[in-house]
């Protein structure tokens, strides 16, 4: 290939991947338009787009012009095997010129005479996003300016790609979120409880959450967690763990038991996951409060005619470890007009500023107030005006009479 015809390929590629009408496109179409683009510059036969899954071990055929059977099958190929594990695997361009099963993993590709292929990585923040191989059925070498070309395509899938699932993840977490949170609270007699959600500006929805619901004997669970991480990952573990304490609450009396059973439960099916928990019993034939907690900041407690104050619960290990060490509950009378606080580290933590100085903010605003109120109050002292960097749960509970 002359020089002018190299420089043609690069203008050619360039004038395609910065169309702005691939920015009105979704990502289906904008992969079909790229891929017959690619066919025609390149003068190849095939052209394929394969991401890697969610594991990280396999490459899936996600698109493909010329080969349509790849994506019809769901093609894998195991991460670092044949020609495409090869590319992910060295993150750089491969090209061969024997293509059979001593070279490639899919036999599609030799059955369909392909006698060439060049496979680069699409890669965005350092993340494999996946591989774009090209193939011809007749022998010939890309050049160094074909591939460079080529690679200006491979970046433009990989931002569409990337920026893509992070729409969808953001959308399928917030969806997740809103139907995993208390359409209502549950009541009893005496008691009234409020609450509140707002996801992080920062970080979007992430793993914090509460719940309330009835237990047998018109007892009410109290529940506030917080699955560290953040997006659609971290939703998913919380909605399980959520289910999940939700079945042991109706099996399991104490809250210390529930919490243990749930530590076990991660750490098995979870793995890689940590997340803090409080989970409360509210008896209101008794009026007291039975209160277990797992690695989470401590409620706060307001009685009329006193300061409010932190439970002195006893703190056990997080969710996530199964260390063996048995947590514990902590019961104790909730007079008439007391007011307590549960809530997640995004409503005290602030960037630059030591925890306890917003814990003692956090203390100094409740009050024994009804719920509504408090979360009103709770909410604009400690946000105001100003968005949520971390996502924020937050639970308030009123003993009435």
């Amino acid at each position: 290939m002359g020089e002018d015809r190299s420089s043609s390929i690069r203008l050619r590629v360039l004038d395609v991947v910065t169309d702005a009408a691939l920015r009105e496109l979704d990502l289906d179409k904008l992969l079909e338009v790229l891929l017959e683009r690619v066919r025609e510059l390149f003068a190849v036969d095939t052209a394929t787009v394969l991401l890697v899954d969610r594991s990280g071990g396999q490459l899936v055929a996600r698109a493909t012009s010329g080969l349509e059977e790849e994506v019809f099958q769901g093609v894998r190929v195991p991460a670092g095997k044949g020609f495409a594990g090869r590319v992910a695997q060295l993150r750089e361009p491969v090209q061969i010129e024997r293509v059979d099963e001593s070279t490639v993993v899919n036999p599609l590709l030799w059955e369909h005479g392909l006698r060439v292929l060049l496979g680069l990585p699409m890669i965005v923040e350092d993340v494999l996003i996946g591989v774009v191989h090209v193939g011809g059925t007749t022998s010939r070498r890309f050049t160094d300016e074909e591939i460079e070309a080529l690679q200006l395509v491979a970046d433009r899938l990989a931002v569409a790609v990337y920026a893509d699932r992070m729409r969808v993840e953001r959308a399928a977490a917030t969806l997740l979120q809103e139907s995993l949170l208390p359409t209502s609270l549950p009541s009893a007699e005496g008691w009234e409880l409020a609450a509140r959600y707002v996801a992080g500006a920062e970080i979007g929805v992430g793993g914090d959450w509460y719940d309330v619901f009835g237990l047998p004997g018109e007892r009410i669970g109290v529940v506030i967690g917080d699955v560290v991480g953040s997006g659609l990952k971290a939703a998913v573990v919380m909605g399980r763990l959520r289910s999940a304490l939700r079945a042991y609450a109706l099996d399991h009396s104490d809250p210390a038991e529930v919490l243990d059973k749930l530590d076990r439960k991660a750490a098995h099916f979870e793995t890689d996951t940590m997340a803090t928990v409080a989970y409360a019993i509210i008896d209101p034939a008794t009026h007291r409060m039975s209160l277990a907690v797992a690695g989470h900041l401590p409620p706060v407690i307001a009685v009329p005619g006193d300061e409010a104050r932190f439970a002195a619960v006893h703190v056990g290990p997080p969710i996530g470890f199964n260390l063996g060490i048995a947590r514990r509950t902590t019961a104790f009378d909730v007079p008439p007009g007391t007011l307590i606080v549960l809530y997640t580290d995004g409503l005290v933590e602030r960037r630059g500023e030591d925890l306890d100085v917003g814990l003692e903010r956090l203390r100094e605003v409740v009050a024994p107030t009804e719920p509504e109120a408090a979360c009103i109050r709770i909410m604009a002292t400690m946000v105001g005006d100003q968005p949520a960097t971390d996502d924020i749960a937050l639970v308030a509970i009123r003993h009435s009479d």
